[in-house]
This record gives structure tokens, C-alpha cells and sequence, in this order.
């Protein structure tokens, strides 16, 4: 037989509204009682009705992301973390894909909020940072919290890594290993963490007295084509790099397509960096040296803002990132990066 609200207060020894209060993470409940309707509801396994708990208050304990973004992997892990998180409250996530460049975009997310009465959003990047959608927003009194925003950062809660700092290590780290060359592959326009990273590289490159060479610096789209493209284009200068850094892992990945293809041994004749740690960054060969941006974390943490008691001032909560090298970097080679691979002498 179904468990029902009131088997848990029983069990506990408490009304019907207490554990409704505990259940719905209101104040003013006495520690003690908390305790007891918490074990209540563990030792019953008892679910409850979203629809009931929308009935009895003012929520509808449903949250909605808001994202659109061309890796599968960025988007897995940000719905992971958050449901994650909601499961904790008891709390329904909803995924809204949408399309950025969609005339649509405004009707499309006000549509969601009247369909569903969504407590709050998670917005991410690059709708993180649409003004239009933001004031729609705040005009309907929806709460929302951004992930990875680059524009008014006190406009509300959000969460995020150094994109700047993380870029800057990267470069750091290529430097470091005698590469004086190195091309970069930017983000989409629309996303502020691509002007980030793009700082950061400059910022490394001026630290380590290397002149800004931009014909060494291509313009992408975070994924997989517009990173092949960049990359034909840089090995078809007259002096390509030794290496190159791709803002994310997906375009790091079409770079090790096009040398694989035009028979450039990686790392020993062109180094390939990413961004993110993707599962992709594990799938390709030879595995990707990338920034490791826990994207899962920055999803749980957004969401536990959301659900966080609305009186809260804003807050920015920063995740950290870490260098991870793996086998697609290595000391800057002799050779002309488009000549095909020597033969092993081993063999």
C-alpha cells in the first residue's frame, strides 16, 4: 500500500502540518522533530506527491534549466549535478533546451514559466547573459540563478570557475614545455568564458615576453567542426605552431582528427590542449591534457542557490578548476609540424 503523509506522522509522533513543514524545508521546526520525521520518512521509503505539496503551498517544487550548448558531455553533466541536488529536496528538474540565435528565445521561456510554474531557473551560458531574458525575468519575479555569467555579477546568485586564470595555466604549462608557437582556437562570440580564456592566453603569452601573433589565433564555435576548421587553417601556415590550445575539448578533438589526417604525430610534432575534461577528453587519441571545469559541481552548486532560502543575499560561489596532463602534450619537437610522421626506428 502507498505511504502516505500520515503514516509518517504517526511513526514520528507529530501533526500532519509538522511533517508537511519539514518536507517543504520551512522554518521555525524544533530540531528534535526534524530528526524524527526525517527517520520517518527513511525507515517508510515514503515519496512524496509533487502535485500534493504544490497544493498545499505556494510551490511547485520544480525547477527548470534553461541550456543550449553544442557538447552533449557539458550538457549530461549540468543536468546531472543539478538533479542530484534536487533529489535531496525532493524537487523536479526540468531540461528546456533552446536555441540562441531563435526569435522565439523570449516567448519560448516565458511559455515554460506560465506551463509550469517553475520555483526558479538556471540559466547557462550564453542565455546567461541575454539582457532580454533577464529582464523578463525579473519583471515576472521568477528567481534564477546563472551559471558562468560575464555581465552584471551582482544581478544574482551564480557559479563559476576562473576561465582567465585556467586559460593562463594551460598556456603556462605549453610554455613550459618549450613551445614559443602556439595556436588558440576561441569560443563562440556569444559566450563571455570565450573572451575569458582568450585573455588568459594573452595574459600568459605577455608574461612569458611571447609577442601576440594573431595570425596564430582562430575564431571557433565549441565543437567538433569548427575545430577541424581552425585547425587545417593553422597547419597551413607558412610557420604553423608547435602547438595548439583549443578552448574546449570538442574543438580539441577536431584538431587531433586533422593532424591524425595529415599524418602529424601528436605530441611529438604538434602538442593538442583542451578545455572542460569531457569523457571525450579520455576518448580520443592520445588522450587530451585539458582544464578540468567540474561542470556537475557548478550545476549541484547553482542549484542548491536556487533552492536556498530566497531572503539570501546574492551570492557567487567559485569552483575550482586543475590542470590534468595527459599524453597529447609534450616538449616542443624539432620537426615542421606539416611534414608527415618520421617511421619508428624501432621498427
Amino acid at each position: 500500500m502507498r505511504v502516505t503523509i500520515k503514516d509518517v506522522s504517526q511513526l514520528a509522533g507529530v501533526s500532519i502540518k509538522t511533517v508537511s513543514r519539514v518536507l517543504n524545508n520551512e522554518k521555525y521546526v524544533a530540531a528534535d522533530k526534524r530528526a524524527r520525521v526525517m527517520a520517518a520518512v527513511t525507515e517508510l521509503n515514503f515519496r512524496p506527491s509533487t502535485a500534493a505539496r504544490s497544493l498545499a503551498g505556494k510551490r511547485s517544487f520544480q525547477i527548470a534549466l534553461i541550456c543550449d550548448n553544442p557538447s552533449p558531455y557539458f550538457v549530461y553533466e549540468m543536468q546531472s549535478g543539478i538533479r542530484d541536488r534536487c533529489e535531496l529536496d525532493g524537487v523536479r528538474m526540468i531540461a528546456q533546451p533552446y536555441d540562441r540565435d531563435s526569435a522565439n528565445l523570449l516567448t519560448d521561456v516565458e511559455n515554460l514559466v506560465d506551463a509550469t510554474h517553475v520555483d526558479g531557473l538556471i540559466l547557462t551560458p550564453p542565455v546567461t547573459d541575454y539582457p532580454a531574458v533577464l529582464d523578463l525575468l525579473a519583471r515576472r519575479g521568477v528567481r534564477f540563478v546563472r551559471v558562468s555569467p560575464g555581465t552584471d555579477l551582482g544581478l544574482t546568485s551564480s557559479t563559476f570557475i576562473d576561465n582567465e586564470g585556467a586559460a593562463a595555466v594551460m598556456t603556462d604549462h605549453l610554455i613550459g614545455l618549450g613551445h614559443r608557437r602556439i595556436g588558440f582556437i576561441a569560443g563562440h562570440k556569444s559566450y563571455a568564458t570565450s573572451g575569458q580564456r582568450m585573455s588568459g592566453y594573452m595574459r600568459s603569452l605577455q608574461a612569458a615576453g611571447i609577442e601576440l601573433d594573431l595570425a596564430l589565433v582562430k575564431q571557433g564555435s565549441y565543437d567538433f567542426a569548427s575545430g577541424s576548421v581552425a585547425a587545417e587553417a593553422l597547419l597551413a601556415l607558412e610557420k604553423p605552431p608547435s602547438a595548439i590550445f583549443a578552448s574546449s575539448d570538442d574543438m580539441a578533438a577536431g584538431v587531433l582528427s586533422v593532424a591524425h589526417r595529415l599524418g602529424i604525430r601528436v605530441p611529438d610534432q604538434l602538442s593538442v590542449a583542451g578545455f572542460d575534461d569531457t569523457a571525450l577528453a579520455g576518448f580520443v587519441w592520445p588522450p587530451l591534457t585539458t582544464i578540468r571545469q567540474p561542470t556537475r559541481k557548478l550545476a549541484w552548486e547553482a542549484a542548491d542557490l536556487l533552492l536556498a532560502d530566497p531572503e539570501a543575499p546574492v551570492e557567487r560561489r567559485e569552483v575550482a578548476f586543475e590542470l590534468v596532463v595527459r599524453g597529447s602534450t609534450g616538449a616542443v619537437g624539432r620537426q615542421d609540424p606539416r611534414l608527415p610522421a618520421s617511421p619508428d626506428p624501432g621498427k
